[in-house]
Formats: C-alpha cells, structure tokens, sequence
C-alpha cells in the first residue's frame, strides 16, 4: 500500500486562468456578435438606437465608476478643461463611428463593417507613423498596401465604394489616436464621452416622445428592455478589454481585435447578404494583410524579449 501511494504522480496546483485573455476575448466576442443586437433593435432606428446607447451608458458607467472606485479620475477629467477639449472630439467621433455601423448593420451591409473593422489596425498603425512617429516596418508597410489593394478591387472591380468601412476604419484610427493623447482610464472616458454627447441625445428622444415617434415604452416591452440593454453592452465590453490592456502584451491585443471583424463576416453569411466576386478578391487581401500584420507584430515582440 505504501509502495502503491509513493508511486502515484504528486498533483500540482491547478494552473491560474489568464483572466486577460478571457477578458480580451469576452469583449471582442460581443462586440462580435452586435449585428444580432442591432438587427433585434431596428424597428427603433439608427439614430434612436444611438440616442439609447449613449443615454443607458450613463448610469451604467457610473455603476461601474463606483465599483472600481475611480470617482477620483473621473473628477480629475471633469476638472481639467485640456482633456475636456480632446474628449469633445473623441465623443463626436466615437459618435459618427458608432451610427454609421448601426446604419450599416440595419441596410444590410454588414460585410463593410466586417472590413472596416479588419482595416482599421492598419489605418492605426499608419496614424501612429504619422502623429507619433512611430516607425513601420516592411512587412507592415507591405501588409498596408495589400489592405489598400483589397479595397480598390472593391471599388473597381466591385463598381461600390467601400465609404461605410473607410469611415468606420478612420473615425475609429482618429478615436485611437485622440484616447492616447488624453491622461483617463477606459471607463471614466467612456462616461466623460457619454456626458457630453447626453444632452443632444436625450434632446432627440425627447423630441420623438412628444410627436409619438418613439418605439421606447411602446407596446413592444421586449424591445423597451433591449434598448435599456444598450448601455451595459456598451460599457461592460469596454471593462473587459481595459482589463485585457491591463494584462496581456499589447501583440496578443493586437491579434485578438480581429475576432470582432471575423464574427460580423459570419454575421453577414448568416443574414444572408450577397458575397461577390469583389469581396472575395478584397477579403482575400484583407486577410493576407491581417495575417502579415499579426506575424509581424508576433516576431516584433520576440525580438523585444530575447533583448530584455
């Protein structure tokens, strides 16, 4: 008996869950998964699915302020009228990026948001050269090219201009470029953001209310419910990747942005929208691009270790 304990394998602890990567994957699968949500929705509209978006986000972000405990930072932000100034323009272009891809959702056109959201790392990386002098390499300069490329086949062979992906891709790059000026964490940006972009959009529900055009509160209780939903699937996503930033190499982020854009080229198959020769073409660059962008960005952070 004593042989028979003494030859048993010891049982080591269990190896810790890396909550980042789950965080990470947790907020880029919902955002994945939006065009359901915003297909639920459409009988509201764009603009009134945005109006709720921003209004629900509000106390939804002060739940969380309270949660973390970063009434400081908010205060701080609230106090300092420079970043107020960058705020402004961020909250308007997250804003215009947000309804364009509800619209887009809505119309139909969703494999343009799928690849305005595949493209815009690579509008990000060429604005980090541009406004930060951040250095490009070869294969990402080459991988910009093709993503170029793909688009062009889109508008050429294709006889559409993908004018919903560039703006989703630019207005994004732009919010990126903006949030890495500004000295704020996620979530009390986030709640700054919705803060200034409440009073028109509480305006333009309002005005819906007084002349019945509001489905809000209507006889339809399930679509009441979700548009109140708009705000936790606005910030909880937000939360769990400001807790993937926090934890994982900014390589893995990298690389893990792409499930959110791969989702909603599931979500178009699914809706059935019409895949085109053009799109295969463009796709097929997109995804080399992505593909050369990640293993890039991958080898870059290697090389970073071995000189650590």
């Amino acid at each position: 008996m004593a042989q028979e304990l003494t030859s048993r394998p010891e049982s080591g602890p269990a190896p810790a869950l890396n909550w980042g990567l789950i965080a990470g994957i947790t907020a880029y699968t919902i955002w994945g998964f939006f065009p359901f949500y915003f297909k639920a929705t459409e009988a509201a509209g764009a603009v009134e699915i945005l109006a709720h978006r921003i209004l629900w986000s509000v106390p939804f972000g002060f739940i969380l302020i309270a949660l973390r405990g970063q009434w400081g930072d908010l205060l701080n932000g609230l106090r300092n009228p420079r970043l107020l100034g960058w705020l402004v323009i961020s909250s308007s272009v997250v804003a215009l990026n947000w309804g364009v891809y509800i619209w887009a959702v809505q119309i139909g056109e969703i494999y343009q948001a799928s690849l305005g959201y595949y493209i815009n790392p690579l509008v990000l990386v060429v604005a980090g050269m541009i406004f930060f002098g951040e250095k490009l390499s070869r294969l990402k300069l080459f991988a910009v090219l093709l993503a170029t490329c793909g688009v062009g086949a889109l508008a050429i062979y294709g006889g559409v201009f993908p004018w919903i992906s560039l703006i989703l891709a630019v207005s994004f790059a732009i919010y990126g470029v903006v949030r890495k000026r500004v000295d704020i964490g996620a979530i009390p940006g986030l709640l700054i953001e919705t803060l200034i972009l409440l009073a028109p959009a509480a305006g333009y529900l309002l005005i819906l209310a007084q002349n019945g055009d509001a489905v809000f509160g209507g006889a339809d209780s399930t679509l009441t419910f979700l548009l109140v939903m708009a705000g936790p699937l606005t910030v909880l996503p937000l939360l769990c990747f400001a807790v993937a930033a926090k934890k994982l190499q900014l390589a893995t982020v990298g690389i893990l942005q792409f499930i959110a854009p791969t989702l909603h080229f599931g979500c178009a198959l699914y809706f059935g929208e019409v895949f085109t020769t053009a799109h295969a073409i463009c796709f097929s660059c997109i995804w080399t691009a992505v593909a050369l962008f990640s293993w890039d960005a991958l080898r870059q952070r290697k090389k970073q270790i071995v000189a650590v």
